[in-house]
């Protein structure tokens, strides 16, 4: 067993930041747990196109507003806390916020830690290990 604390995580190699978010990085693929936990939050007003073609997020929101879009469909749903989403079936979707949107998302295969997003909206899978 281990125990690691969101605000000891803080600022550390753990948090990795983008224009439009901030992911505190829990577990990650050295961990050994077979799927990696974040904590992330977008900001406000941003416009974030993703495409995980090589992962499966599930993302649960623990407060504020979003917009998700299934770019293959046009459907749009709206995200507010105690809402999840999966995307099971590494779906292109574009997540518009409209308040500070912090949530949990778990990534399967797990993150190693240094990812952000490529020109596609994907997280390649030859990132370097995050190591404490």
């Amino acid at each position: 067993m281990f125990i690691r604390k969101l605000s000891e995580a803080q600022g550390t190699a753990r948090q990795v930041k983008s224009d439009n978010w901030n992911s505190v990085r829990l577990l990650l693929e050295n961990d050994n747990m077979g799927f990696s936990f974040h904590i992330t939050t977008l900001y406000a007003g941003t416009e974030t196109h993703m495409w995980y073609k090589n992962h499966y997020e599930s993302v649960y929101c623990i407060s504020g507003r979003a917009e998700i879009e299934d770019k293959a469909t046009g459907e749009r749903h709206v995200i507010e806390p105690g809402t999840m989403y999966a995307l099971n079936e590494h779906d292109q979707h574009c997540l518009r916020v409209q308040e500070d949107f912090v949530c949990a998302c778990v990534f399967n295969p797990p993150l190693k830690g240094t990812e952000v997003h490529d020109k596609d909206g994907a997280y390649g899978l030859d990132a370097e290990e995050v190591t404490d």
